[in-house]
């Protein structure tokens, strides 16, 4: 038989040579192959790749000088994508789990599938529980010793709601950055209540910690915990941290890994390949290859910030190739009542403005000018003037916010307030001193953050002000509250979903509302032309089937568009139009 080439398998990658003919087919099928490189090509070891390389040798034969390991990798995808496509088609009924509270079908059906695969991504629509599946695989002995990371404010509420579905599991909240011994705190505890000490108790079943003690703790539980949650795993979208070191560390050693998040890419469609080296390494091939293959643009040194060239048809593929879960509210026969998101404009206050037009026009003109300036003090100008124009903004329009939720409260309603800047905090709780309203963000203590929420829902207070990066995965405020108003923007829709679903989720029995306060100056109307983009990116992976997003005016986020509005907002000419005209 005819040959075409020889493939030869490297450590985590396949080295293809073969006629140039070959190649080029074998280029415009594998989009991810570098297409500028020529004599040999290399793909990645991954399951996929293993079994589409094999469909393309049966066209294209060539020498392999492992075809065995070839032909396992490449049954092993089917075989995955079978049991998928069972499971999710109702024709394999997940086990049943003990639990104190049984959980819902589909909670069950996300638990096993993350038992059979070894390793998920659970996007879920906000409030359908996926807490409830991840606790529901953590009952399985093959699941334990179990490892919780989460956001800093909830560990208490992980705590609980594990002991409400599973009593039975001890689990443990790591209070300290540095390591301590968990087995000599169990040992007290045993000698305290006069208990004789056994081997099998040795560990807590369930370890819950925040994301900032990962590294801390990386080498003592890499190998210790048998399954690891990563809840709100957007966090680890910046690969190279700390925490998405020991994130990494712990679970390339960790048989299962389950991911949680509604909202798994917050800002730019290429972070997902971040979280997907936690959760399953190489599953999407190297970055190179994914950009390559589902990109768009010149990235440059920017390709951190690639945008996904078709959102709808990557989130498809992630389903389809059981890399992730998601079931929307409909889908699973749980829909809540409407949600409606209301863009408001507000006055603003222009002299808050005036203030730094000095400051900020000068930093502006550093960001907009060709050469002369080195690369770090155009940097350090870009996020200079992204602080002081979103602040700015802000308190402009902080007054004007506050009567606007107060003519909210006025009406019967308890309100959850948004912001970011204390400057701007602080102008809401002078002007809204009458309503009693208390603080969420992320200067409270966890203990102080609780006794705020515990105000709220009782109705001492009657605003919340929350930051917008501090509520992420809080329960308990529906039962109190159906409307959010955002004072304050953020520049990722993800962030707004993610506070939005603190009251639209399982529980709530009224219709809500969501009211994004714009300025007509400052940074907000380039900030919403910006969510316009980025929404797309998060939608389109979320809910491939659903109806495509309208794109709002505006582009990817840009300070130099960003500097150039500022400048044209106040009459003034930028360096780059300056340069045109003399030239």
């Amino acid at each position: 038989m005819r040959t075409y080439g020889e493939i030869k398998r490297g450590q985590r990658h396949w080295l293809i040579k073969c006629e140039p003919h070959v190649m080029m087919r074998l280029k415009r099928f594998f989009k991810k192959i570098d297409q500028h490189r020529h004599g040999s090509v290399l793909l990645s070891d991954t399951l996929e790749n293993c079994r589409e390389l094999a469909w393309f040798l049966e066209r294209y034969p060539m020498v392999v000088d492992d075809p065995a390991y070839l032909e396992r990798r490449a049954r092993e995808f089917m075989d995955q994508s079978e049991r998928t496509a069972d499971l999710l088609a109702g024709k394999y009924t997940p086990r049943e789990f003990a639990m104190a509270i049984p959980p819902r079908a589909y909670q069950s059906v996300a638990a096993e599938m993350a038992l059979q695969s070894g390793s998920l991504l659970l996007a879920d629509d906000l409030g359908l529980g996926k807490t409830a599946s991840a606790i529901a695989m953590i009952t399985q002995p093959a699941a334990r010793p179990a490892l919780v990371v989460t956001l800093t404010h909830l560990p208490r509420q992980w705590k609980h709601e594990i002991e409400r579905f599973a009593p039975g599991l001890r689990v443990h909240i790591v209070k300290k950055g540095k390591p301590y011994p968990l087995i000599e705190n169990l040992r007290a505890r045993h000698q305290q209540q006069a208990l004789p000490f056994n081997r099998e108790d040795e560990l807590p079943d369930v370890v819950v910690m925040n994301y900032h003690k990962l590294a801390g703790w990386a080498d003592v539980l890499a190998g210790l915990v048998r399954s690891v949650t990563f809840d709100e795993i957007q966090e680890l979208r910046h690969p190279g941290t700390a925490k998405w070191n020991g994130a990494k560390h712990i679970a390339d050693a960790a048989d299962l890994k389950l991911g949680l998040s509604a909202t798994p890419i917050y800002n730019y469609g290429s972070e997902i390949h971040s979280v997907y080296e936690v959760l399953k390494p190489s599953a999407l091939g190297s970055f190179d290859e994914f950009v390559r293959e589902w990109c768009t643009g010149t990235f440059g040194m920017d390709q951190d910030k690639a945008s996904i060239a078709d959102p709808k048809a990557f989130g498809a593929y992630l389903r389809e190739s059981g890399l992730m879960l998601r079931r929307t509210r409909s889908e699973v026969g749980r829909e809540l009542p409407p949600l409606s998101r209301i863009v408001h404009h507000v006055e603003s206050d222009p002299a808050a403005l005036e203030r730094i037009e000095s400051s900020a026009a000068e930093l502006a003109r550093i960001i907009l000018t060709q050469g002369g300036q080195k690369r770090g003090e155009k940097m350090r100008a870009a996020e200079e003037l992204s602080w002081l124009l979103r602040q700015a903004t802000s308190i402009a329009k902080a007054p004007y916010v506050a009567e606007f939720v107060r003519l909210l409260v006025e009406s019967g309603e308890r309100v959850v307030l948004y912001g970011w800047h204390r400057e701007v905090y602080s102008i809401w709780q002078d002007r809204l001193s009458a309503l009693n309203p208390v603080l969420y963000t992320g200067t409270e203590s966890p203990t102080q953050k609780a006794a705020a929420v515990q105000r709220f829902v009782s109705g001492e207070s009657k605003v919340l002000i929350m930051s917008l990066r501090s509520g992420a995965g809080l329960d308990g405020l529906q039962g109190c509250a159906r409307n959010v108003v955002f004072g304050e923007l953020d520049y990722s829709p993800g962030v707004h979903e993610q506070c939005i679903g603190r009251v639209h989720r399982d529980g709530q029995g009224d219709p809500c509302a969501a009211f994004f306060l714009v300025a007509d100056s400052g940074c907000d109307p380039l900030i919403a032309d910006v969510l316009g983009l980025k929404l797309q990116q998060i939608e389109g992976l979320r809910n491939p089937t659903g109806a495509p997003v309208e794109a709002l005016a505006g582009s990817a986020v840009d300070i130099k568009a960003l500097a150039a509005a500022y400048l044209k907002q106040r009459g003034m000419q930028s360096p780059v139009a300056a340069e045109a005209t003399a030239s």
